[in-house]
């Protein structure tokens, strides 16, 4: 059984199991290639998991005609070694809570290109897609740190501060280059588009819009381009920049999964890892359940995605929606899972849910410290959504999910999984000292920055932009010491990791005495858990 358009002609497929693409795959082909609609930034697990698919319902439904383009800008061999070498087709492995999986090809992606702007062929490739009265949105996944123009310090990155130099002619970073192919479309005639991130952070939208804002204000200021691109940019009747939830878990594609496909007979399942670190694989794998809730700003009309589970709404409500996940009802048990996770040697998240204190630990955050300052958006029910999270999604053993995958990048998600509790506490004039388990997270992250495990064992904490520098705060720490605040200070009073200053929202004092007992010896993470949440 190969990936491949004529090896999924094979009745091998079905007969193992395998729903194929109910539609013509050339001609579906042909036609977004003469005519796109749909263009996704990011070729990574979460798009062939939950956007292409989405493609694929409304191709199968009869709501389309055409797929999606898929658009890789930081790794190109993850289009060379993996779209490409496939045809474009990949396969969806489902894994159910009931313990079954769902197995689907999946041939929705019709072209994948290479943001390459020294790859003469591939950059006018995109223009040529950016330029076509056809196209209607580029939606992205390409991570927070993908729209960020600055370094550690806030300071302008030398290679963005390059290309505002040269103008959009060939830009070397990310969103300079998307801002090039915005900057052709401006000059096909200001064609209206939307640009739709669906990354998993807070007013997503926001963040790509002053990113490429940036880019078009220094290009016109320096007169390197039209000074009415900046206007085109600001212009929500011709470039909107919708706000989105989304929610989907999307784990690295896992060897176990491999050896059902294995099974099947499936060739060329042996994984690759690009040169830039990146796993590649022909397959995905995936939870059932989904969200995806968008701001409804499409000035050039949009997909019917609407018929296939996507809620469109007003900018209020997903904000509202945003909240409740980011920074209560998913996205903070999972942080908390993946620190303690770390500390108490899991490797699977699901395993964790059948520990009692850690269970304990995630309802408490969610039920006790987090909903009483949820507002209820109305197209989703918080408790509900909480309920699906730890009944049915985190336990699932057929999710290969691991707390060191979620650990990434773990002082980024702070300040909004856990800050924005702390802050509206505060505006409602709740009382902090009712919160307990969320300043244990805190602890708990500066007991994981230590980088030994509760068992005295050194251990590698995930990539972390400011682990270097938070890890040198608590470097000469051993277990079985004693500080102070004041040893503390410097993270304790970075607003930016806690989203808050924790001496001044009074929470620092008890911090430091959580993370006193979580160092004071082997089995001293153990020991306190299990107190905290009896």
């Amino acid at each position: 059984m190969k990936l491949n358009k004529e090896g999924i002609k094979s009745s091998e497929w079905s007969q193992k199991g395998y729903e194929l693409p109910k539609f013509d795959i050339e001609k579906v082909n042909e036609n977004t290639v003469k005519e796109p609609e749909w263009v996704h930034f990011g070729g990574g697990n979460l798009f062939r998991a939950f956007h292409a698919a989405l493609a694929q319902d409304m191709i199968e439904k009869g709501y389309s005609d055409k797929g999606v383009t898929v658009i890789e800008g930081f790794d190109y061999e993850i289009v060379e070694k993996s779209y490409r070498g496939n045809d474009n087709l990949s396969v969806l492995i489902t894994l159910k809570s009931n313990g079954s999986i769902g197995k689907r090809v999946i041939g929705s992606v019709s072209e994948s290109c290479i943001l390459d702007s020294d790859n003469e062929k591939e950059y006018s490739r995109l223009k040529e897609i950016f330029t076509s009265k056809s196209l209607k949105m580029a939606t992205f996944t390409i991570t927070e740190k993908g729209y960020s123009l600055v370094n550690a310090k806030g300071e302008t990155t030398p290679a963005v501060l390059s290309d505002f130099e040269a103008g959009p002619d060939k830009p070397a970073t990310y969103i300079g280059k998307v801002s090039s192919l915005l900057y052709a479309r401006f000059k096909a005639g200001a064609l209206p588009i939307a640009m739709v991130s669906t990354d998993n952070c807070s007013h997503n939208g926001d963040k790509l819009y002053a990113a490429v804002s940036a880019f078009a204000k220094a290009w016109c200021a320096n007169g390197k381009a039209d000074k009415a691109f900046a206007d085109y940019i600001n212009d929500k009747s011709k470039v909107s920049f919708p706000w989105s939830m989304i929610d989907k878990i999307t784990p690295r594609p896992d060897a176990s999964v491999e050896e059902i496909l294995k099974k099947d007979g499936l060739e060329g399942l042996e994984p690759v890892v690009t040169s830039k670190g990146t796993y590649v694989a022909p397959f995905v794998n995936a939870e059932e359940t989904q969200y995806l809730v968008i701001e409804d700003e499409f000035p050039a009309g949009r997909p019917a995605l609407d018929k296939v589970g996507v809620i469109f709404t007003d900018k209020e409500t997903v904000d509202k929606v945003e909240k409740m996940k980011v920074c209560t009802c998913l996205n903070p048990l999972h942080t908390a899972l993946a620190v303690y996770g770390c500390i108490l040697g899991f490797t699977r998240i699901s395993d964790e849910m059948k520990d009692e204190d850690l269970r304990k630990l995630v309802e408490t955050i969610g039920y006790k410290e987090g909903l009483p300052v949820v507002v209820n958006p109305g197209v989703l029910d918080p408790k509900e959504f909480i309920d699906t999270v730890l009944n049915v999604r985190v336990p699932n053993p057929f999710m290969p999910d691991t707390p060191q995958r979620i650990a990434t990048d773990t002082s980024q998600k702070l300040p909004i999984r856990f800050g924005e509790t702390i802050k509206n506490y505060m505006k409602s004039g709740l009382n902090l000292s009712d919160l307990k388990c969320i300043p244990f997270v805190f602890a708990g992250w500066m007991r994981y920055l230590m980088a030994v495990d509760d068992n005295g064992n050194a251990f590698k904490p995930s990539d972390d932009p400011r682990l270097e520098a938070a890890s040198a705060v608590v470097s000469d720490i051993k277990l079985g010491d004693k500080v102070t605040a004041d040893k503390l200070k410097a993270l304790l009073s970075d607003s930016t990791i806690w989203g808050v200053n924790l001496f001044d929202a009074g929470l620092a004092e008890t911090v430091v005495a959580y993370f006193n007992e979580l160092i004071a010896g082997v089995g001293a993470v153990r020991r306190t858990l299990h107190d905290i949440v009896s």
